[in-house]
């Protein structure tokens, strides 16, 4: 058992660099950084998972926070890995083009790399955390965390799952149907929430109203830097009025019902 916090978190983090630093190199051979996703997700449940092994908490508590989180990060690994070669992620094409723009493609993604690695260990707060939770009980915050979890890793999954069946369909236009009609971003909607689950599970433990660091964070992220500006920009460069209708109508993120359109 590792009994200080930041020694443990310290192990986390140097095992995401190490892993990032791989897809960095990997990202530099293929000129394709869709694997980062990947590397982001795997870094979490690498750290959800050391830490459930080596912190002192209590054994339900740590089974608490690991589960959902590497059930979780999995999944969006997994999904990332079903995309490689099949042409970069279009929100990594658009911040390729704006690097290469100022001439320093290949460096800004270094430092991006290792960024991705440092925010893995920083969004590993929650699970940190509530495995050093001495409490052989769930309290009912807790529940109410795995309550959140499940229905919001259940809406993430139906989001993606509609948005690739779209895609596979080949028909063009733009996805505006199930979620993605009360919602231009219902997968990073529910993502949130997901991390607002994980807060809610370590806050019983000590110094567990920090895990509000990580959904904060994710919040601000998915609005201002890699979700929702690039996606975007991407969306409006390839579907353009189209888009830009479906922008008029539709919520950006918190799914709302459309507003009401003349032109359909």
């Amino acid at each position: 058992m590792i009994e200080q916090r930041w020694a443990l978190w310290l192990l986390g983090w140097a095992v995401s660099a190490a892993l990032l630093a791989v897809l960095y190199l990997w990202q530099r051979r293929t000129r394709d950084a869709t694997a980062v996703d990947a590397g982001w997700g795997a870094s979490l449940v690498l750290c959800a998972a050391l830490y459930a092994a080596l912190a002192p908490g209590a054994t339900v508590q740590r089974l608490a926070i690991a589960l959902p989180v590497a059930l979780e990060n999995l999944r969006i690994a997994s999904l990332v890995r079903n995309r490689l070669g099949k042409g970069e992620d279009g929100r990594y094409r658009e911040l390729r083009r704006r690097w290469r723009e100022r001439g320093r493609e290949q460096l800004t993604f270094a430092i991006f790399y290792q960024a991705q690695a440092f925010l893995a260990a920083i969004l590993s707060l929650p699970a940190l955390l509530a495995s050093f939770n001495r409490n052989g009980s769930l309290a009912t915050i807790q529940w109410i965390g795995i309550a959140v979890w499940i229905v919001a890793a259940a809406l993430e999954r139906t989001a993606d799952r509609q948005l690739a069946r779209f895609k596979a369909s080949r028909e063009g236009g733009v996805m505006d149907s199930g979620l993605w009609r009360y919602s231009r971003h219902p997968n990073y909607f529910f993502q949130t929430l997901t991390w607002v689950a994980y807060a809610l599970i370590a806050l019983p433990a000590p110094w567990g109203w920090l895990a509000f660091v990580a959904p904060a964070l994710i919040l601000y992220l998915v609005l201002f830097v890699t979700g929702v500006p690039p996606a975007e920009e991407s969306s409006l460069r390839s579907r353009g009025d189209a888009y830009r209708r479906y922008q008029a109508r539709t919520s950006v993120f918190v799914p709302w019902p459309p507003k009401p359109s003349s032109t359909g």
